[in-house]
């Protein structure tokens, strides 16, 4: 059914057809797949618990990907504890603050978690350990700097509950993920291949890790209150305060009016990131990475549009709200530089625009909302008429790639064909018939296997 839903949708936007045939490429062989047992199991468990990052991974350097990788996977392990409410507070308080000093101890393992990637992670947790190890001093300095910050916020607030106010909940994301954004930071900075001047943009890092982070809280909302034995709550009280009693009371289709001002006031706040996550891609210098931190707030923004004005995150599952295969796979192979940066925060921006001036003109909400996207707005139509879109260019190349082999391909059979009947093959016509086979071949993978984008100049914020 899921094959047969993505073919009708296929026919519907065939300009998604190439990046879904890409995507897939990429998960089914572009895996990293390293030969040393504890690396493989690190690649292994990142498929199993994120496979979008798996796949994103794959758009760094060489010599970012290890360091990375077992970043996630620390920050995961500690947010899998932090996520498990069958720990008591009286453990967990402890734990989150220690976890820094876990990750280099090659002996530290525990059962957590409520799914068995997330249990599986943290039971074989040593052969994480090992590879954290083998980094060098200064990316292992970084990660355990990092997991200790997160570590004492995420405790913080397992005595404070709920956030109560806007800025409550800006420090509780600044903590859980605004300081993934300063940690990648350095990490770029620390391989040579990003200038320092990055690192000194530590609000525009926060402002990265907010914008992803307030997505998936908010598109999270059902499965987190149903979460056993107690809810999660992440929504400040300040916001959902104005419209319930009890955050549990949206579930509720009585209160359906109520729930969707709450989220559109919810999505409102999360937007007013967007401009500072442009203006952090714009100082990106390497091209690779650029695809890694370009691609998830791409995403982002395609799915806090999903969730805008949309009563199926109160009712749920969770998959019910996510972008289609076909828009995750287009979105991830054409936000490879800052024009189409430029060109789809623009284009999430007016979509939304028009929703704001026709579904919810009543919103109470809605003059903020409107001023968030006006601003956004501003700042693509600026950044496109600086910018050079060499997406064409890219395009023009892998169709002539593809043309030019397939022409050669057909000259080659005419060409044997036109010979006589009892000839036998000769050792030129069967070379000839290999040789345009393989050219063929090979301006396919021209055509689909993602490319490095070529260096972009940096621009001013």
């Amino acid at each position: 059914m899921g094959m047969l839903r993505w073919g009708v949708e296929s026919l519907q936007n065939p300009d998604e057809l190439i990046p879904v045939l890409r995507m897939i490429y990429a998960d089914k062989f572009g895996k990293i797949k390293p030969k040393d047992e504890d690396r493989g199991f690190c690649y292994e468990i990142l498929n199993l618990v994120s496979r979008s990052f798996a796949i994103v991974i794959q758009q760094l350097p060489a010599q970012l990907r290890d360091p990375v990788c077992i970043f996630y996977l620390v920050l995961r392990a500690l947010d899998t504890v932090e996520d498990d409410m069958k720990i008591a507070a009286t453990t967990k308080i402890p734990l989150l603050r220690d976890f820094y000093e876990k990750i280099s101890d090659r002996s530290f393992r525990m059962t957590a978690g409520d799914q068995k990637d997330y249990i599986r992670l943290l039971d074989q947790y040593p052969k994480v350990t090992s590879v954290f190890l083998k980094l060098t001093p200064r990316e292992q300095e970084i990660i355990a700097d990092i997991t200790k910050r997160m570590g004492n916020g995420m405790a913080d607030f397992v005595h404070k509950g709920v956030p109560d106010t806007v800025g409550d909940y800006d420090l509780y994301c600044h903590y859980v993920a605004g300081v993934v954004g300063l940690g990648l930071s350095q990490l770029f900075v620390a391989s040579g291949l990003q200038s320092p001047s990055l690192t000194r943009s530590e609000d525009l890092s926060n402002h990265m890790g907010l914008f992803l982070q307030k997505t998936n809280i908010i598109r999270d909302y059902f499965e987190d209150i149903n979460e056993l034995p107690a809810p999660r709550m992440f929504w400040p009280r300040e916001i959902w305060g104005k419209y319930a009693n009890n955050l549990a009371e949206f579930k509720d289709p009585a209160n359906k009016a109520a729930a969707m001002c709450c989220l559109n006031e919810m999505v409102t706040d999360a937007l007013r990131h967007a401009v500072y996550c442009l203006q952090y891609m714009s100082m990106i210098e390497d091209p690779q990475i650029f695809n890694f931190c370009a691609i998830p707030q791409t995403m982002a923004f395609g799915t806090l549009s999903l969730c805008y004005n949309n009563y199926t995150i109160f009712t749920g599952p969770k998959a019910a709200v996510k972008l289609r295969r076909g828009t995750t796979a287009k979105l991830m192979y054409t936000s490879n530089n800052m024009f189409a940066m430029y060109r789809h925060f623009l284009n999430f921006a007016e979509k939304l625009e028009v929703r704001c001036n026709t579904e919810t003109s009543e919103d109470p909400s809605v003059t903020t909302t409107l001023e968030h996207l006006h601003k956004i707005k501003a700042a693509c139509k600026a950044g496109l008429a600086r910018t050079k879109d060499d997406t064409f260019d890219e395009l023009r190349s892998r169709l002539l790639a593809l043309t030019g082999g397939s022409f050669y391909l057909a000259w080659t059979y005419n060409f044997l064909d036109l010979r006589g009947p009892g000839d036998l093959p000769t050792f030129l016509s069967v070379t000839q018939h290999w040789w345009s086979i393989l050219i063929f071949l090979i301006s396919i993978a021209v055509f689909f296997i993602p490319s490095r984008p070529s260096p972009r100049p940096t621009l001013s914020a």
